[in-house]
């Protein structure tokens, strides 16, 4: 009898925590849920979400290409934007493949670039990347 009253205190308090730190209409609709029961409907209705919100990053993140003329650097910071989002959504990008995605994006106008880059086979970071790209598009000779 202690254990269930320990453990229903726990829970009460448990519920209401977590209905004091939802929206008002939340808070109407979980009044009388208990912890466990709330945290599977939340997590049901907001894995869909999730599952969306996923798709949409990813599309913009394919559809992001450099226009000749435009600032490598925002448009590197850009793509880094999106896989942090992506990575708050659990998508893990290992740094091969997030330097593949920012080469990817590249105009043609950086095709020597990309071709030196993978011939040197340097085993560099994103950063490091966008201080080489940097670099290129600041000297006037490059193009």
């Amino acid at each position: 009898m202690a254990s269930y009253k320990k453990h229903y205190g726990n829970a009460t308090k448990g519920a209401c925590i977590m209905v004091a730190t939802m929206i008002p209409e939340l808070q109407r609709f979980y009044e009388d849920y208990w912890p466990y029961k709330m945290n599977l409907d939340l997590v049901e209705m907001y894995h869909k979400r999730a599952h969306q919100e996923k798709y949409d990053v990813f599309k913009a993140l394919m559809a992001c290409k450099l226009k000749e003329g435009d600032s490598v650097c925002n448009h590197v910071q850009r793509i880094q934007r999106y896989m942090e989002r992506l990575e708050k959504l659990n998508v893990n990008f290992d740094e091969e493949l997030a330097i593949a995605v920012v080469l990817n994006s590249l105009p043609p106008c950086y095709d020597q670039f990309i071709l030196t880059y993978n011939l040197n086979n340097n085993e560099t970071t994103l950063a490091q990347l966008h201080n080489i790209l940097q670099t290129t598009e600041s000297d006037p000779h490059y193009y």
